[in-house]
């Protein structure tokens, strides 16, 4: 038995609805896609990666001095980008306290903090100028355009094996 003219288009409509509406969700959904995501990300983050909060400065050269930046107060095992957009130097330098056990994450490189929130500019005769002359480690992002620096919970000194 043939199938009558009815009976053939009583099976296609459902299927032309089907692929009508695929074809009108699919580009609806790239669009969106492409609406809603967000570009690559390029700046300096820090991750928090201990069980204390910590306050970060950042070091950093600017386009005519070194300059430095701080506090970011960061909670236990949390992110904050801190310089937003690809960056423009190889060399970063970062100092951190430990607010609720103590300590720092420091290195060689001295650059000039205060207490409060600060931006200077400068890296001479910190004391001079009323700051204080503060230790930052180096980080060498090797020219890439974004960076992530964690910091972690020191390495706890052992007896050792017997």
């Amino acid at each position: 038995m043939r199938p009558t003219c009815l009976s053939l288009c009583a099976l296609t409509r459902p299927l032309q609805r089907t692929t009508a509406f695929a074809c009108s969700i699919i580009p609806a959904t790239i669009f969106l896609t492409f609406l809603f995501a967000s570009p690559a990300s390029a700046e300096l983050r820090l991750c928090n990666k201990t069980d204390s909060q910590v306050g970060i400065a950042v070091g950093y050269r600017s386009k005519v001095e070194w300059s430095t930046e701080g506090w970011w107060n960061l909670p236990a095992n949390s992110c904050e980008t801190l310089i937003p957009g690809q960056l423009a130097s190889r060399f970063y330098y970062i100092y951190a306290i430990d607010y609720d056990q103590g300590g720092e994450w420091g290195g060689r490189a001295f650059m000039c903090t205060r207490e409060k929130e600060f931006t200077i500019a400068g890296i001479a005769d910190c004391v001079a100028r009323g700051y204080e002359r503060t230790g930052f480690f180096e980080i060498d992002t090797g020219e890439q355009r974004s960076w992530t620096v964690q910091l972690t919970e020191p390495v706890q000194q052992g007896t050792g094996g017997r």
